[in-house]
């Protein structure tokens, strides 16, 4: 592995969009290497949701490079500041979770990390833990130490105070307690998306106001989703999950553009900037194919969470289908039970779970992405009959099938 203070620095610092600053961070480094003692490198989840996607990952590889490098890296679930919900970047006070859908996202978040941490060299800790036993006296002297002037720099507050968008009062409370987050854990590093610096830097505040030394702050660009225009994310349905199938992440990841391509090789994989620019000019030349490129790309990603050989049958499936145009060999038969002689095929689509809502499954349609038997179908008023003597093969874009029996309930 990397031995010497420039190579890690490089290695670190691959990808981050802000570093701050560089010299602490290289002094901090120099430092664990003259005394064997590894830095401590902190990043919190709230459990807003149970599945985590390849967005996530872009932090969580980070936390993996320097767990290579021989530090403690610490898995934040942030199971306290949960209750408070997020605000960073929100036009609107943000829904607060309930300590069971904390509990239930937290124990999905375990499992799917160890895709890309050591489950024996990370730590896992809940800021509960020290945030719940702060108390009122606690939290009035943690408040102290920020100012409302301090709070209004925050683009997101900033905005929504300019246009009298309401701002709740504990919503001030989530940068407070993330940064004391730093001040428990006594931690040398921080790491998030560039979205997460100002709450980042708070915690560099507040270490100092508890004279200890202030965490380098460190962040990661946001990784734009399969539409190539917003951040990765569920509500959008852009996103790719962790815990996806082979062939559907497979298929997912050659939907992305060619330029965005080079972005996710630079964020989601460990090759070096000179590796990945190399491809580029190869591209760019026309002595590599984009898509030749993007498979090996998504090869690469399958690999990694699920195997070389879910890769390579991920690949030839691929091919097969769309290259081919041949239909896939897996396609789920489904039966319907409906009321009355007919269903609204934009309902079918929910019901067979083809689609996450009605309002999705009839964007889907107007768009041209559902195929009833091959053909595109645009009418959101379309319906599938009950009774028909064999299943009806639909299609919703471009990796899910099924052919729906439907019967009258």
């Amino acid at each position: 592995m990397k031995s010497s203070v420039d190579e890690q620095l490089a290695y670190l610092t691959k990808g981050c969009v802000d570093v701050v600053p560089v010299a602490e961070l290289k002094s901090k480094l120099e430092r664990s290497l003259e005394t064997g003692t590894p830095m401590t490198v902190k990043v919190g989840f709230d459990p807003s949701a149970p599945d985590l996607h390849l967005g996530h990952t872009v932090v969580i590889r980070k936390m993996r490079h320097f767990q290579q490098l021989g530090h403690k890296v610490v898995f934040l679930i942030g199971d306290f500041t949960g209750l408070i919900g997020d605000p960073t970047g929100k036009k609107a006070t943000r829904p607060q979770l309930t300590e069971d859908e904390i509990r239930a996202n937290a124990a999905t978040y375990k499992r799917q990390i160890y895709k890309l941490l050591d489950p024996e060299k990370t730590v896992i800790d809940f800021n509960s833990r020290w945030l719940g036993e702060l108390g009122s006296a606690g939290w009035i002297r943690l408040a102290a130490k920020v100012t409302v002037a301090q709070m209004l720099e925050r683009d997101d507050f900033k905005k929504r105070y300019e246009s009298q968008q309401p701002i709740s009062l504990h919503e001030f409370l989530y940068p407070l307690a993330q940064g004391y987050d730093s001040v428990a854990l006594e931690v040398d590093v921080e790491l998030g998306g560039t979205d997460q610096l100002f709450n980042l830097l708070v915690g560099r505040h507040l270490m100092r106001e508890h004279d200890q030394q202030p965490q380098v702050v460190m962040t990661l660009p946001l990784l734009e989703g399969l539409d190539g225009v917003e951040k990765m994310s569920k509500s959008l349905g852009n996103y790719v999950a962790v815990e996806d199938p082979p062939f559907e992440m497979f298929g997912k990841l050659m939907s992305i553009s060619d330029d965005l391509m080079w972005k996710y090789w630079l964020l989601l994989s460990d090759r070096s900037q000179a590796e990945i620019e190399a491809d580029r000019d190869r591209v760019a030349d026309g002595r590599l194919h984009p898509m030749d490129a993007k498979k090996q790309l998504a090869s690469a990603i399958v690999s990694e969470f699920h195997s070389a050989e879910d890769a390579a049958a991920a690949q030839h499936e691929f091919e097969r289908v769309f290259s081919a145009r041949n239909l896939p060999q897996d396609i789920p038969d489904l039966e319907l039970a409906i009321d009355g002689d007919s269903v609204l095929l934009a309902r079918a689509l929910v019901l067979a779970e083809l689609a996450p809502s009605n309002s999705e499954a009839r964007r889907l349609i107007t768009q041209g992405g559902v195929k009833v038997e091959g053909e595109a179908v645009r009418d959101i008023n379309a319906t599938l009959d009950a009774g028909a003597p064999t299943p009806i093969l639909i299609q919703v874009g471009k990796r899910k099938y099924a052919r729906l029996s439907i019967q009258r309930g």
